[in-house]
């Protein structure tokens, strides 16, 4: 039976930064890919000096219902797990 509350997932990155770039995709992939719903939303650490200070130069940093999943890099089976978990 599919999962029918969403799975929140949250990117935190900053502007410019190429494997941000590549954590979303890779998170959009994976969220195409799974029968749960996602909800993914990115937030940029550098609009809120709380979180540049808090993640500095850790992005992306992902979360996944709230539980710190990834730094740095996806794995996609790793997300896909923990999306359907």
């Amino acid at each position: 039976m599919p999962e029918t509350d969403p799975a929140n997932v949250v990117v935190y990155t900053r502007e410019g930064c190429h494997l941000c770039d590549d954590a979303i995709e890779t998170v959009e992939r994976v969220a195409d890919s799974v029968s749960r719903p996602v909800d993914i939303e990115t937030v940029d650490v550098d609009a809120d000096p709380d979180l540049r200070e808090r993640y500095g130069e850790r992005v992306p940093y992902v979360t996944v219902d709230g539980r710190p999943q990834f730094k740095y890099r996806v794995d996609v089976d790793e997300l896909r797990a923990a999306l359907t978990a």
